[in-house]
């Protein structure tokens, strides 16, 4: 059985995320935890909405009711990227060059490395954003679609419609697929990979029986995890039509007991799964062998990641009962 480390902090636990293989908890109430030979705390936020990690450098950038973009450093430090004094900044994402991305209301706005920010109005609220793989390009998910925007560029917006609400969005790691999640309990994708001129092309993920709110692509993306059923559901990606017309595996799955947040390994198809009742297990794709990684507790799974060698799991729930399991041991 692989030893678990719990840390128990008090209120909902937003994300954790590893950097530089020190695990940082955000709170919403406003600060990060991390674990770095004991306990340490960086107060961020006056009341905390949103934080990720940013793929492009050893750093967390977050965002708050008090109107904040904040990038926390590998050694807890706090610097300000970007402030709308009255807004609540729900969603933030980050680009190459240095650039990043967040949203109030019905705009989205990009800001450079050189401190210059653009901005992209939209004709509903922002819900989700995501930068594109390659390329400087924003996805804004909102009402009846996601516009898709080249920062560099006056171009006019793509808009890829659909009707109802997108909550959240995400890039295949190629950047030929956009998936997002929805109001309903579904994910809908695009083919972005069509001829210039051409629509892109539809897919259609149903079947859930709540919202899905964690996705997360296998290391290679050939994968796309999600939760939202007693279950984790993972779609194919690895034909050129992704999951058109193919149904998706089952992994880790429990009679009646809701899998509510997933996390790819980050050098094998082996997924974590969180479910409701706090319960993690690991499913490898290849031949569905499970593990059992965390046994029930307090509070639902709302977020995992893992180090860098894939060796250490960290994990958070809503009620504040987290840790962080080796599975080297």
């Amino acid at each position: 059985m692989p030893t678990v480390a719990p840390l128990d902090l008090d209120g909902h636990i937003l994300a954790v995320e590893f950097l530089a293989d020190v695990p940082f908890f955000a709170s919403a109430n406003g600060t990060f935890h991390r674990l770095d030979g004991g306990e340490r705390v960086s107060e961020a936020h006056q009341g905390m909405l949103t934080a990720i990690r940013d793929p492009y450098s050893e750093s967390l950038i977050s965002g708050g009711e008090d109107g904040k973009v904040l990038r926390i450093a590998a050694d807890g430090s706090v610097s300000e990227l970007a402030t709308a004094p009255r807004k609540w900044i729900s969603q933030v994402a980050a680009g190459p060059q240095g650039a990043i991305a967040y949203s109030y209301g019905k705009s989205s706005l990009v800001r450079l490395a050189d401190g210059t920010t653009k901005e992209f109005p939209e004709e509903r609220t922002v819900e989700g954003l995501a930068f594109a793989p390659k390329g400087l390009r924003i996805a804004a998910a909102r009402y009846n679609g996601v516009s898709l925007h080249w920062v560099g560029m006056s171009a006019k917006p793509v808009d890829l419609e659909w009707k109802g609400a997108h909550t959240a969005v995400t890039f295949s790691p190629d950047g030929n697929f956009l998936v997002t999640s929805m109001q309903e309990n579904a994910l809908h994708g695009w083919k972005l990979d069509s001829k210039p001129g051409a629509e892109a092309r539809h897919m259609r993920m149903t079947g859930y029986p709540s919202k899905v709110k964690s996705l997360s692509w296998s290391v290679k993306g050939k994968w796309l995890a999600s939760s939202g059923a007693p279950a984790a559901i993972v779609w194919p990606f690895q034909g050129k039509d992704g999951p058109m017309g193919k149904a998706p595996l089952e992994l880790g799955t429990r009679a009646n007991i809701m899998a509510t947040s997933v996390k790819f390994h980050p050098l094998e198809d082996i997924l974590a799964i969180g479910f409701v009742d706090g319960m993690i297990l690991a499913v490898r794709v290849a031949d569905n062998k499970e593990a059992l990684l965390r046994r029930p507790g307090k509070g639902a799974i709302t977020a995992m990641s893992w180090s860098r060698d894939g060796k250490l799991l960290a994990f958070a729930s809503e009620a504040g009962d987290c840790g962080v399991v080796d599975i080297s041991a």
